[in-house]
């Protein structure tokens, strides 16, 4: 489980094929306490860390992963990184769990006052999950849906978020990994009686 509040963006800096893709991750905040074993928010997907030292730590992505996140698993890719959530720590963000979704699509980018609104065009059949005022994580950035426009729906983005995560970077057309509310998720199945 993770907040959805990123503590550093780290930096692909190897990738190798195989019947899992390998991947290195430069970092500094997360490496403190991290071992192997644990479980690290890359661009909000739950991976285990495989291998860790001093300079970075190598997770392994299955095929369900890659078919199901943006494809940035690349060197050079600054990715948002979170640890998971201690027992008693501070829940600031909402409940993330790191399993995305699938990949929504940066459709339109404007200015707002002191900020940005990104558009953002989910999978068709994950926009019902999607509701004003409502919480998405975006590549593991815990944010509030300010708004609605059809299928798609926007976030306001604030410096801070611009300036301490991936998401500033982003470009109309790019891929981000989507988790929509869990609670909106349980609640669709309840009422359905499944």
């Amino acid at each position: 489980m993770f907040t959805g509040l990123v503590e550093e963006t780290g930096e692909i800096v190897e990738v190798r094929e195989g019947p899992f893709l390998r991947v290195r991750i430069t970092a500094r905040e997360v490496l403190s306490d991290l071992k192997v074993g644990d479980s690290v928010a890359v661009d909000g997907v739950c991976l285990t860390a495989v291998e860790v030292d001093e300079g970075g730590f190598w997770v392994e992505l299955a095929r369900e992963t890659l078919r199901r996140t943006a494809p940035t698993w690349r060197v050079g890719h600054r990715p948002n990184l979170e640890r998971a959530l201690k027992v008693g720590g501070r829940l600031g963000g909402h409940f993330v769990t790191g399993h995305v979704d699938g990949v929504a699509e940066v459709v339109a980018i404007r200015e707002a006052p002191g900020a940005k609104d990104y558009f953002f065009r989910p999978p068709q059949d994950l926009a019902r999950y999607v509701a004003e005022k409502g919480s998405v994580a975006l590549n593991g950035v815990s944010l509030t849906v300010a708004g609605l426009k059809g299928q798609d729906f926007f976030v306001t983005l604030i410096p801070h978020t611009l300036k301490v995560t991936n998401l500033g970077s982003l470009k109309v057309g790019d891929g981000v990994n989507l988790e929509v509310d869990l609670i909106a998720r349980y609640l669709e199945r309840l009422i359905k009686g499944e």
